[in-house]
């Protein structure tokens, strides 16, 4: 089969004004023509048929355009200079005449199914890095991280609430005291023996009923809280028994850890660290580490309760206490807003009262 010459504009890379000229190939090479130049007849410098020939290459010299639904097509050619074809059908029939056929990869692209399959690929990897990748990630980031680390941060994040929202405890040592002796006693019996000990702070506190840990072991309960649960040894002991959990998985660093390898994902495949495409799935998928981490010290409570052959449905006390609460005009926007401020999201109330409830209901 007779392909006839392609017509296209030719930018030689010295001149900024193209010029029209043809396209021919025989074998493995490309000529550049003059127009009205090739297999058709015509005259060229008063000869007929006669080719003049601006520019011979190899194929291999051609950085072929690949196929798009739009625009020109653009053939750069190795060294400087380009032809144009802003005809794209004919210039798709000229190539797919001489067996120019595009790279695997971007034919593949032009598929949509394929387009849809590497999409779904992407995003169930963006998942699986989101809830084992990272999780593990952090994890082992951490156990490399020394103690002391955690402390440094602990105590400087426990001194600025101190200046800020935290003052000296006006409950009696009458009362402090015994609590503090059944978390130690508690963590004895549930834990392994040579932990650290825990720094068990109590305060009068503009946070109102709160209890939170902190890096370095710092834990933090209001005098807000001990009041409205009436001193409720069992009820304070689970509360305390959760932030120790928080302390003993250093999940504070964790998160911090987990949050920043997150955020830095997201602004890479978003482009823009600024940007609210990187900010939000950095916000969202926090919010769910945060979420997991409560779980895990809910966890921490129940053993600790069960340890010290405590009733671990005794916590329900806690939820009804913050929901009257809020009922009355208090500040909470919800029950699990009131622990574990250094967290930014919990779990759902309805989640953690049936979680401490399937707890009292397993055997000892």
């Amino acid at each position: 089969m007779t392909v006839e010459p392609l017509d296209v504009d030719w930018f030689d890379g010295r001149h900024a004004r193209p010029r029209r000229v043809r396209l021919h190939i025989e074998r493995d090479r490309i000529q550049v023509l003059e127009p009205g130049n090739g297999r058709t007849e015509g005259r060229a410098n008063g000869r007929l048929g006669r080719r003049v020939v601006l520019l011979e290459l190899p194929l291999a010299a051609i950085d072929w355009p690949e196929r798009t639904r739009h625009g020109a097509r653009i053939a750069r050619i190795v060294g400087g200079g380009e032809l144009h074809a802003v005809d794209v059908g004919l210039w798709d029939a000229w190539a797919a005449s001489h067996g120019l056929r595009q790279p695997m990869l971007v034919r593949v692209q032009l598929r949509w199914r394929f387009v849809l399959g590497v999409l779904l690929l992407l995003a169930l990897l963006a998942y699986g890095a989101w809830r084992w990748g990272i999780p593990m990630a952090g994890r082992a980031a951490v156990t490399l991280l020394p103690p002391a680390v955690d402390r440094q941060v602990g105590d400087a994040a426990y001194a600025a609430l101190r200046q800020h929202w935290l003052t000296d405890s006006a409950l009696p040592a009458a009362r402090i005291e015994p609590l503090r002796r059944a978390l130690e006693s508690s963590l004895a019996q549930a834990e392994a023996p040579g932990r650290e000990p825990l720094q068990l702070h109590f305060h009068a506190s503009r946070l109102g009923p709160n209890a939170f840990a902190l890096p370095g072991g710092h834990v933090v309960i209001t005098d807000e809280l001990v009041k409205l649960l009436d001193g409720d040894e069992t009820v304070l002991l689970g509360v305390l028994a959760h932030e120790a959990g928080h302390a003993r998985g250093r999940h504070g660093m964790r998160l911090l850890v987990q949050t920043a390898l997150l955020g830095a994902g997201a602004s890479a495949l978003a482009g823009d660290p600024a940007g609210w495409l990187a900010t939000l799935p950095a916000l969202l998928g926090g919010a769910g580490y945060s979420r997991d981490l409560e779980r895990e010290a809910d966890e921490a409570s129940i053993r600790v309760l069960r340890a010290a052959g405590r009733d671990p449905a005794a916590m329900l006390r806690l939820f009804e206490r913050l929901a009257e609460r809020r009922a009355a005009g208090g500040t909470e926007a919800s029950a699990s807003a009131a622990i574990g401020i250094a967290f930014a999201s919990h779990p759902d109330d309805a989640e953690r009262i049936a979680r401490f409830r399937a707890a009292a209901a397993r055997p000892r």
